[in-house]
């Protein structure tokens, strides 16, 4: 299975959100897709570099039409608003990505921050999923599991510590990691009732990892209803390790 059909990306839009490797899964499924649009609708880090090219347009939705009328256009096509710095672009308003969902074509968008972080739970005003999405990957590395919960990995330890039980300090276990990535408080916080939610472990770089990973999916499955959990290495050539199924 390819990372578009293991995350169900090929149609649609698919919001990222969580930490440990959301630009790098947006980068490996923009290039898998024939043609796909990458957005936003938070700051987002600058990203020409992995796409055709980068319209900073206040009317997307005119932009993309017109890239899926020309036959040389620069796929994958990157839509901002606005270039807040030298290092970042922000993002849109929810309602322009579900004007985007209209088009006929898959749309990637980042949907939280996480300031590079390996394992993040959301604050209050994130993370801002359109209505219109249809697949939520919630991310996180499983490079976690047996690191003291701390904010040298952590992206807002507090709220993990609230979802888990945790005090700072304490081990992240496998079953926390997958408190974390199943709870409508943490990584499954704001997907939309007729959305899919596919958690995706990353940074599964060799068999010990995996065997965790493996631990961490069984464990998820036990706290929520997802189709599948995605053990990848999103930045390897074949990157998708397993995908364990309910």
């Amino acid at each position: 299975m390819n990372p578009v059909q293991a995350l169900d990306a090929a149609e649609g839009t698919t919001c990222v959100v969580g930490a440990g490797g959301k630009k790098t899964t947006m980068a490996t499924l923009a290039h898998e897709l024939d043609r796909a649009v990458v957005t936003a609708t938070v700051r987002i880090p600058i990203f020409d570099d992995w796409v055709g090219r980068v319209a900073v347009t206040e009317t997307p939705g005119a932009v993309v039409d017109e890239a899926l009328a020309a036959t040389d256009a620069d796929w994958p096509l990157g839509v901002v608003p606005e270039r807040e710095r030298e290092d970042r672009y922000y993002g849109y308003e929810l309602s322009v990505l579900d004007d985007l969902a209209a088009r006929d074509v898959p749309i990637l968008a980042k949907a939280d921050g996480a300031r590079m972080r390996r394992l993040k739970a959301p604050s209050t005003d994130e993370p801002r999923v359109p209505s219109s999405a249809d697949t939520v990957v919630p991310i996180a590395s499983v490079h976690v599991v047996g690191e003291p919960l701390s904010d040298d990995l952590v992206h807002r330890v507090d709220e993990v510590s609230a979802l888990t039980g945790l005090d700072p300090g304490d081990e992240i276990s496998a079953a926390d990691l997958a408190t974390v990535l199943a709870s409508e408080e943490g990584g499954r916080k704001s997907v939309p009732p007729d959305a899919t939610s596919i958690p995706l472990l990353n940074m599964v770089d060799d068999d010990a990892l995996a065997a965790t990973a493996r631990e961490v999916a069984a464990e998820i499955h036990d706290r929520a209803d997802v189709p599948r959990v995605v053990l990848a290495e999103m930045r390897a050539d074949d990157p998708i390790v397993d995908v364990v199924r309910n």
